[in-house]
Order: C-alpha cells, then structure tokens, then sequence
C-alpha cells in the first residue's frame, strides 16, 4: 500500500509537473519572456490592492479554464473550438466578477473593466490552446496555475514597486514615513512598462538563452 501511495504522488507531482509548475516563474514567465498581458501590468498595478485581487482572479480563471477545456477537448468540435474555451473563460470570470461585487463592491467598482478583460488577456487564451487542448486534465491545470503565478508574481511585483515609490505607502499603509514626498512619475502606467522593461534586461542578462526567445 505504501508502494502505490508513493507511486501516485510521484505521478501526480513527478518532474515534468513540477516544470509545469516552476517554468511560468523564470525561463517562460509569461509577461517577461512571451511578453502577454502588458496592458493589466500597465492598468492595474498603481497600487497592491488591486493587483493582487487581479492576480488571483487570473490565476483561477487560467488554471480552472485549462482544468475544464481539457476534460472537454475531446468532445470539442475543431469548428468551433474557441467559441467554446471563450465560453468557458467567460463563465469563470462571471464567478470572479460576482464575487468580487459581493465581498468587495469597492474594489469591485476600480476593477470592473479590467476584470471583464481576463477574457480577452493573451495568457488564458494561449494556455488553451498551447496545452489544455492537447493534454491530459491533471497537467493542463498545473500548467494554468503555474502561468496564473508566473503572471501574478509580475504583477504584484510591479505594484509594490510603485506604490511604495510612488507614495510610500503598501497596501494604503504609510511604510516611508512622512519625509517621503513621493515620486509621481511611477504612479504613471508608463511606469510599469520601465519596471518590466528592466525586469527583463536583468532576466536575460541572467539567463542568455533567453535572449533567442522570440
């Protein structure tokens, strides 16, 4: 019985899944190496708060949309198969959308136009039709959550970069002190593309082989 209980975890978490899970975070980030999703990166990350909520409803909608595509891929007439992953994401960021409105009508009220765009960001879309449609249910949601972080990583990176420069504060608190005037530049969506502008020049002077990346 051990045997097999060791044997099931391995499968479950062997190497390639783990790869599935760590590779969004470096060598194929989706922002900083396939360049997808600038416009939240620009849109969102003024401030932690709501870029960490969009961090998370990306990363759902990406891992459960790769879950479900690739339980129905088979079923899925090539015709109309974006139609179909359309409805899916679309479904599931109804979910986030209400949720949000009922637990944080606030937020809800910043982030309403930019959620509604998680059908349309390049990352969710890409990760259908790259993976979930060709792999089993299983590694397509290892794959979506792992370029759900990938992504949110960036972004919450990039958030706490300008709030805490453009203000002095993280999450609305004051973190500098009162001396700290501010810097007014980096509240600016310019800002955001400086920061991953320099996020990836330090990643491929880091890493070379990204540099062919295309």
């Amino acid at each position: 019985m051990a045997d097999v209980a060791i044997q099931q975890k391995t499968e479950l978490f062997g190497k390639k899944e783990r790869r599935l899970l760590t590779d969004p975070f470096n060598d194929n980030n989706p922002i900083t190496v396939q360049v997808l999703g600038i416009c939240s990166a620009l849109a969102v990350t003024s401030a932690l708060k709501p870029s960490v909520v969009m961090a998370i409803g990306v990363i759902l909608v990406t891992a459960f949309s790769n879950l479900f595509i690739s339980l129905l891929r088979k079923g899925i007439p090539g015709r109309i198969r974006m139609i179909v992953q359309l409805t899916v994401i679309a479904a599931l960021v109804t979910v986030v959308e209400q949720t949000l409105k009922t637990f944080q009508f606030d937020l809800y009220k910043q982030l309403s136009v930019y959620i509604g765009l998680i059908i349309t960001n390049c990352i969710v879309m890409g990760r259908l039709e790259a993976y979930a449609m060709a792999n089993k249910p299983w590694q397509s949601f290892l794959d979506g959550l792992g370029n759900g972080l990938g992504y949110g990583i960036i972004l919450v990176f990039v958030a706490f970069c300008r709030e805490l420069l453009g203000k002095g504060q993280l999450f609305g608190y004051q973190v500098l002190g009162d001396w700290y005037m501010g810097n007014s530049l980096m509240l600016a969506p310019p800002a955001a593309m400086f920061i991953i502008g320099l996020m990836i020049w330090v990643q491929r002077a880091r890493n070379p082989k990204l540099i062919d990346v295309s």
